[in-house]
């Protein structure tokens, strides 16, 4: 991950962060089939703002006009339908959105969101970015993308490669859309973050090492190790 991976490095083991600021957000994952399997919209961070560089999906920050009074949920759903006009030009409709998965950061990390991961069949191809808060973008097969990142020709952030994981399992839209939510429902990452022997680990509930953030621990995992070797990620600890 670059010079932003040395930073978070750094952070973890300085333990900075400010654990009591945290931001609602959402992310919109766009999906659509090809003859050779799904492909998901991934644009790319201009690299002077948060995240800069990185390859995401459409998303941002939950603001003021977004459904005022309603649910957190349906709040982040109206969020993840404007960003995705702003950012791609591409118009949603917020009962379509699969809500799969949350994600709340580590404290460690300098800007905090707590994020909403939704799913949806894409109704366009043609993507129009903003060229403000991004500045390319490509529609790729989720194992694809995990293969450039390991040969470390586009940057991710934890939460994108485990999203891209589990989306290359399936080999339709319908059968993401239909099997990405757990069966006890959408999945909630609440991540801790420590030092390993093979580098950083970012550790969820249902690792052994989750609540004491010992990453040494004998146990069932689900972590993802930021090693020299790029990412390596092990749910085995979630069983069937």
């Amino acid at each position: 991950m670059g010079d932003q991976s040395k930073e978070f490095n750094e952070r973890v083991a300085g333990g900075k962060g400010d654990a009591n600021v945290i931001m609602p957000a959402a992310t919109v994952i766009l999906l659509r089939d090809t003859d050779d399997g799904p492909e998901t919209l991934m644009l790319r961070k201009n690299s002077k703002i948060a995240f800069g560089g990185m390859w995401v999906f459409p998303g941002g920050r939950v603001d003021d006009e977004d459904a005022p009074g309603a649910a957190d949920d349906d709040r982040a759903r109206a969020a993840a339908v404007r960003e995705a006009k702003e950012e791609a030009d591409l118009t949603l409709d917020a009962k379509d959105l699969v809500w799969f998965s949350h994600w709340t950061p580590p404290p460690v990390e300098i800007r905090r969101y707590s994020t909403w991961f939704f799913a949806a069949r894409a109704t366009q191809d043609e993507v129009t970015v903003d060229q403000g808060e991004i500045t390319e973008s490509q529609w790729i097969r989720p194992a694809d993308a995990i293969v450039q990142q390991r040969n470390k020709k586009i940057e991710l952030v934890p939460p994108t490669f485990v999203t891209l994981h589990y989306l290359a399992q399936h080999e339709s839209v319908d059968a993401a859309l239909r099997n990405l939510v757990p069966a006890g429902g959408p999945r909630h990452y609440v991540t801790q973050a420590t030092k390993g022997d093979e580098g950083m680990v970012i550790l969820w509930e249902e690792d052994a090492g989750y609540a004491t953030r010992d990453a040494s621990l004998e146990g069932p995992r689900h972590r993802l190790t930021i090693g020299a070797n790029g990412f390596v990620f092990d749910d085995s600890g979630l069983g069937g």
